[in-house]
Protein backbone atom coordinates (compact mmCIF):
# COMPACT_ATOMS: atom_id res chain seq x y z
CA UNK A 1 0.00 0.00 0.00
CA UNK A 2 2.68 2.10 0.32
CA UNK A 3 3.66 2.20 -3.26
CA UNK A 4 0.17 3.53 -4.02
CA UNK A 5 0.60 6.63 -1.69
CA UNK A 6 3.95 7.26 -3.39
CA UNK A 7 2.87 6.42 -6.65
CA UNK A 8 0.00 9.17 -5.72
CA UNK A 9 2.82 11.62 -4.74
CA UNK A 10 4.82 11.05 -7.83
CA UNK A 11 1.43 11.56 -10.28
CA UNK A 12 1.12 14.78 -8.53
CA UNK A 13 4.47 15.86 -8.73
CA UNK A 14 4.87 15.12 -12.47
CA UNK A 15 4.55 17.15 -15.14
CA UNK A 16 4.04 20.46 -14.32
CA UNK A 17 4.82 24.04 -15.63
CA UNK A 18 5.22 27.31 -15.25
CA UNK A 19 2.55 30.22 -15.39
CA UNK A 20 0.99 33.39 -13.10
CA UNK A 21 0.10 31.57 -9.93
CA UNK A 22 -3.54 31.37 -10.68
CA UNK A 23 -5.30 28.17 -10.69
CA UNK A 24 -8.02 29.17 -13.38
CA UNK A 25 -5.79 30.28 -16.20
CA UNK A 26 -5.75 29.03 -19.51
CA UNK A 27 -2.49 29.99 -20.48
CA UNK A 28 -0.34 28.57 -18.72
CA UNK A 29 0.13 26.19 -14.96
CA UNK A 30 0.23 27.93 -11.05
CA UNK A 31 3.51 29.12 -9.52
CA UNK A 32 3.64 29.89 -5.83
CA UNK A 33 6.56 29.02 -2.76
CA UNK A 34 5.75 27.67 0.19
CA UNK A 35 6.29 25.11 2.59
CA UNK A 36 5.99 22.35 -0.16
CA UNK A 37 7.58 23.74 -2.51
CA UNK A 38 10.30 24.26 -1.06
CA UNK A 39 10.44 20.70 0.18
CA UNK A 40 9.37 19.78 -3.23
CA UNK A 41 12.37 21.47 -4.33
CA UNK A 42 15.17 19.74 -1.67
CA UNK A 43 13.79 16.21 -2.33
CA UNK A 44 16.03 13.78 -4.27
CA UNK A 45 12.87 12.99 -6.77
CA UNK A 46 13.92 13.27 -10.31
CA UNK A 47 11.03 14.24 -11.38
CA UNK A 48 11.37 17.98 -9.25
CA UNK A 49 11.59 21.19 -11.04
CA UNK A 50 10.57 24.76 -9.69
CA UNK A 51 8.04 24.75 -12.50
CA UNK A 52 6.45 21.10 -11.23
CA UNK A 53 7.78 22.43 -7.35
CA UNK A 54 5.77 25.39 -7.73
CA UNK A 55 2.71 24.30 -9.18
CA UNK A 56 1.80 21.91 -6.70
CA UNK A 57 2.68 24.58 -4.01
CA UNK A 58 -0.15 26.90 -5.97
CA UNK A 59 -3.05 23.73 -5.23
CA UNK A 60 -1.65 23.71 -2.28
CA UNK A 61 -2.12 27.22 -1.30
CA UNK A 62 -5.69 26.48 -2.58
CA UNK A 63 -6.65 23.48 -1.37
CA UNK A 64 -4.31 22.99 2.25
CA UNK A 65 -4.68 25.03 5.50
CA UNK A 66 -1.02 25.97 6.63
CA UNK A 67 -1.01 23.24 9.04
CA UNK A 68 -1.80 20.93 6.82
CA UNK A 69 0.55 21.79 4.27
CA UNK A 70 3.41 21.87 7.07
CA UNK A 71 2.35 18.45 8.11
CA UNK A 72 1.91 16.69 4.15
CA UNK A 73 6.15 18.29 4.06
CA UNK A 74 6.93 15.72 6.84
CA UNK A 75 5.60 13.25 3.60
CA UNK A 76 8.83 14.45 1.50
CA UNK A 77 11.53 12.88 3.98
CA UNK A 78 9.25 10.02 5.55
CA UNK A 79 6.81 8.58 2.84
CA UNK A 80 5.91 6.10 6.04
CA UNK A 81 4.76 9.03 7.89
CA UNK A 82 1.94 9.27 4.85
CA UNK A 83 1.07 5.13 5.17
CA UNK A 84 0.89 5.42 8.71
CA UNK A 85 -1.66 8.70 8.61
CA UNK A 86 -3.54 6.91 6.25
CA UNK A 87 -4.28 3.78 8.05
CA UNK A 88 -5.49 6.05 11.22
CA UNK A 89 -8.45 5.58 12.80
CA UNK A 90 -7.87 8.92 15.02
CA UNK A 91 -10.69 11.68 13.64
CA UNK A 92 -7.54 14.34 12.94
CA UNK A 93 -5.77 11.95 10.67
CA UNK A 94 -8.85 10.74 8.88
CA UNK A 95 -9.77 14.49 8.38
CA UNK A 96 -6.32 15.37 7.51
CA UNK A 97 -5.91 12.39 4.87
CA UNK A 98 -9.39 13.32 3.22
CA UNK A 99 -7.67 16.82 2.66
CA UNK A 100 -4.10 15.57 1.31
CA UNK A 101 -6.42 13.46 -0.57
CA UNK A 102 -8.51 16.07 -2.63
CA UNK A 103 -5.30 17.94 -2.79
CA UNK A 104 -3.24 15.60 -4.59
CA UNK A 105 -5.93 14.54 -6.97
CA UNK A 106 -6.42 18.20 -7.93
CA UNK A 107 -2.49 19.07 -8.03
CA UNK A 108 -2.44 15.68 -10.35
CA UNK A 109 -5.48 17.41 -12.67
CA UNK A 110 -3.61 20.93 -12.63
CA UNK A 111 0.32 20.30 -12.78
CA UNK A 112 0.45 17.78 -15.63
Amino acid sequence: MKHWVMLGAVLALAGCGGGDGSLGNSGGRPMASGPISSACMQSDRKARSRALCGCIQAVADDTLSGSQQRRAVRFYRDPQAAQDIRQSKRPGDERFWEAYSTYAQRAEQICR
